[in-house]
């Protein structure tokens, strides 16, 4: 009895943990995407009343936000005020025509982040953690990406341009595979889709011939071929299909399609691709001299509830009816659970954060402080695979309305390049990086001039002898 009470705490944990990293990964899109699907459930509910998240506070009529959670506790100009902030003016499919304005007198335009094609921005995630040749040779494998994010480069003959052990290319390849698109960098479907795998297996529950599946019979599982696997691998067929739903469900076997077009053309995607902010940074009351107001968005119209009705016929219910009203109800309970959870992390995650990023929020990349999501779970005492999903595909809006990654707050090198490029774009000649290391020390910035040519290339400028004049100063690799 002991054993079968403590394997059903066991399952409700692991589920519990499992559904709290997914929602916690998503973005504001994605989670009123899960939210709407999650209404199907008959026991869950959307009561139309305007609560606050956080205390559930009854918002009056003309309330936006909550004025107890909102309130500073303190007078002090570097206080962060951190709340859930229920928007309808955010939702995914509230959008007008390019130039007009939103309901909050934006131009929508304003909604648009910079462009960066797939090789940079893969790039500017694993820079960080590598060392400064690393980087380089990081940076010439991404330029080998096919429109996929697949590698079309062989490791080996990277190895012997670089005049390197193949070892050290694979190392740096598997980095760039952890990165966003998961998956990317990967030579073949099979191996970005087991890179995927890899990741899902730390979080949840994953069928036990996936990876099977994945090695020695993905060519059939594309034609649909499941009779003919499980005879060949000797598995029972509804496992093969189980596993097959899972994998259509979860994983991509070419991480870069439907994000991007070109990877090395931004232009023709990206630059239109409307960007929703996760998170919303403001001055309190709109006073520059006063604390900075940190709005998490949660896209409701009104508060997730277990529906009382489903409740009272759980009671009356017998048998099966009853189990599954059960299994119902503990779904739109543990739902409602976890969406609680993620709000809670991502409340001390921004607190923190925005704490020690005062002076980039305020007054741009040349104050960005060097923090690591390391550093950021240590204080918090969370795993730091918790603050990876929680910074992963969330966009931040600054008080000057611009939108950033939240990412871009744990670019350890972000005020050295930015001072960089500030250099180049105004030289009056060419510089070579022996120059721009100079003129980056006369800043305060003691980097060597190879360093300068990693962050260069990183940035995707060209070196000197290719930039021809001022108005190519910042042409691109």
């Amino acid at each position: 009895m002991l054993q079968v009470q403590q394997t059903s705490t066991r399952t409700v944990i692991t589920a519990h943990l499992t559904q709290t990293m997914s929602l916690l990964h998503q973005s504001v899109t994605e989670l009123w995407q899960q939210i709407q699907a999650e209404l199907a459930n008959p026991a869950l509910e959307l009561v139309e009343e305007r609560r606050c998240p956080m205390c559930q506070r009854l918002l009056r009529a003309g309330e936006s936000v909550c004025p107890v959670c909102s309130k500073p506790r303190s007078d002090a100009q570097d206080e962060v005020v951190v709340f859930i902030s229920p928007r309808e003016d955010f939702f995914p499919t509230s959008s007008g025509e390019s130039g007009e304005e939103t309901e909050e007198g934006l131009p929508e335009e304003r909604l648009f982040s910079d462009p960066l094609d797939l090789p940079t921005y893969v790039l500017r995630q694993v820079a960080f953690e590598l060392g400064h040749d690393d980087q380089l040779i990081a940076a010439h494998l991404v330029m080998h990406l096919d429109e996929d994010g697949l590698l079309r480069v062989d490791v080996a003959e990277v190895a012997d341009y670089f005049h390197i052990p193949a070892s050290r290319v694979e190392r740096i390849r598997r980095a760039i595979q952890h990165a966003e698109p998961l998956g990317v960098g990967s030579c073949t479907p099979q191996e970005a889709m087991l890179v995927q795998l890899e990741v899902l297996k730390e979080t949840q529950e994953v069928p036990a011939v996936v990876d099977l599946l994945i090695r020695e019979g993905l060519d059939d599982l594309g034609k649909r071929h499941y009779a003919d696997l499980a005879r060949r691998l000797g598995i029972p067929l509804r496992a093969v299909k189980e596993a097959a739903q899972f994998i259509s469900d979860n994983l991509n076997p070419f991480p870069a399609r439907g994000h991007w077009g070109d990877v090395r053309s931004p232009a023709a995607v990206a630059q239109r691709t409307l960007t929703y902010p996760d998170i919303i940074i403001s001055h309190l009351n709109d006073d520059p001299n006063g604390p900075l107001v940190v709005e998490i968005i949660l896209p409701l119209r009104g508060v997730l509830r277990i529906n009382p009705a489903f409740r009272q016929g759980l009671q009356l219910a017998e048998g099966e009816a009853r189990e599954e009203l059960r299994s119902d109800l503990d779904r739109a309970a543990l739902f409602i659970k976890c969406l609680q959870q993620r709000n809670h992390t991502l409340l001390r995650l921004m607190r923190r954060v925005v704490e020690l990023q005062r002076d980039y929020i305020l007054k741009g990349e040349r104050y960005l402080r060097p923090i690591t999501r390391h550093q950021i779970a240590r204080e918090l005492d969370l795993h730091e695979s918790t603050i990876s999903r929680a910074v992963a595909q969330k966009n931040v809006q600054l008080p000057n309305k611009r939108i950033v990654p939240l990412a871009s707050f744990f670019d350890r090198h972000g005020n050295v390049r930015s001072a960089l490029r500030e250099i180049i774009a105004s030289e009056s000649h060419p510089l070579s990086d022996a120059e721009i290391a100079e003129h980056l020390r006369q800043q305060g910035f003691k980097v060597a001039r190879r360093t300068v040519a990693k962050y260069r290339t990183i940035e995707g400028i060209l070196p000197a002898h290719l930039r021809h004049s001022p108005s190519h100063s910042t042409s691109t690799l």
